[in-house]
């Protein structure tokens, strides 16, 4: 028996609501099956070897060029969503590669600067832009080789990790409410060491039902998700701990993301982001592989679409580095 074989007959004991590798809905490009790996092991494998994966140790989450080591980034974002939405599947005896999977590639379109880059791009581009849909958009065309090729259940969870849209698996759901309890709770916690926020700012009316501190309220929250999803083909918080989180979130977005000093940088960022769009449509020539792309097929809209694509993939290094060069006279560079 292949040990691929072997770990597929081990997932006979999952529960009978998690989605089990044997009977995934496979690839849009069959392949031969790895004689270690389940599909979805093999998923979360080529993942982390991609190069837009290594990319988001560079992008910014919240908070732009901070002066500290200890703030998150887009990658440990990414980090502490799979740890959160594991503990999760485990406690639901869900399928844990599967879940790490999507959590490991729910980011891989986000923009340099953060939502700043988000906003900015979904401005200028034809169409919008959205960060999930730019995720997905990489792992089928952008990386090496025409796209990762993953299954089809790691790429609905990648792109229906945020809005309206719902995963069809249940691991899928799990990184959808993950992700929301890591970036509430560690934006406050970088807020705090920034100096945006004091412990005192925190609203009392949430903070002393689910935790005082970011690791307490996360185990609340995610015990309270394994205690009320257990059992059911669905994943749900109880309703009085999902109306305090929600409460907490809002708090957030008034305090943190609309109106703070982490904001402060934001304008510049989007001034940053919109003159190298503008200078790549008018400078095509200056896009990697522009020889080979350059020829008679090339439209507006092509165009546009290729620009886009380089700058979301920059991080925020490259980027500003980028716009130092077209934009800065070399006597200015730092």
């Amino acid at each position: 028996m292949l040990i691929r074989e072997y770990l597929e007959e081990k997932e006979n004991a999952l529960s009978g609501f998690a989605t089990k590798s044997i009977d995934s809905r496979g690839r849009k490009h069959p392949e031969a099956q790895c004689a270690v790996r389940t599909d979805f092991q093999r998923d979360r494998d080529r993942i982390i070897h991609s190069k837009s994966f290594r990319r988001l140790v560079h992008k910014t989450q919240v908070f732009i060029a901070p002066e500290g080591d200890h703030f998150r980034t887009r990658l440990t974002h990414t980090l502490e969503v799979s740890q959160i939405a594991r503990t999760i599947s485990r406690g639901l005896n869900l399928n844990e590669d599967l879940t790490e999977a999507i959590a490991l590639g729910h980011d891989l379109g986000h923009t340099p600067f953060g939502h700043s880059g988000e906003e900015i791009l979904d401005e200028i581009m034809p169409g919008g832009f959205k960060h999930n849909v730019q995720s997905l958009r990489v792992v089928e065309h952008l990386e090496k080789y025409g796209g990762l090729n993953l299954t089809e259940e790691v790429r609905d969870g990648i792109l229906h990790h945020t809005g309206n849209g719902i995963p069809f698996t249940l691991e899928g759901r799990v990184v959808k409410i993950a992700d929301r309890i890591a970036y509430i709770n560690h934006d406050i916690d970088d807020a705090i060491r920034g100096g945006i926020l004091d412990t005192d700012d925190l609203p009392r009316s949430y903070i002393s039902q689910l935790g005082g501190d970011c690791r307490t309220r996360i185990n609340n929250m995610t015990v309270d998700i394994i205690l009320n999803s257990k059992g059911r083909d669905d994943i749900r918080m109880s309703p009085i701990v999902w109306e305090l989180t929600d409460g907490l979130r809002d708090f957030l977005f008034k305090r943190i993301y609309s109106d703070s000093s982490a904001k402060g940088e934001e304008g510049k960022a989007k001034v940053l982001i919109k003159g190298l769009f503008h200078y790549y449509l008018e400078n095509p020539d200056e896009l990697p592989g522009s020889s080979e792309k350059r020829g008679s097929d090339m439209n507006e809209s092509t165009l546009y679409r290729d620009v886009c694509d380089y700058i979301a993939g920059m991080t925020d290094r490259f980027a500003i580095s980028q716009y130092q060069k077209f934009f800065i006279p070399k006597g200015f560079q730092i």
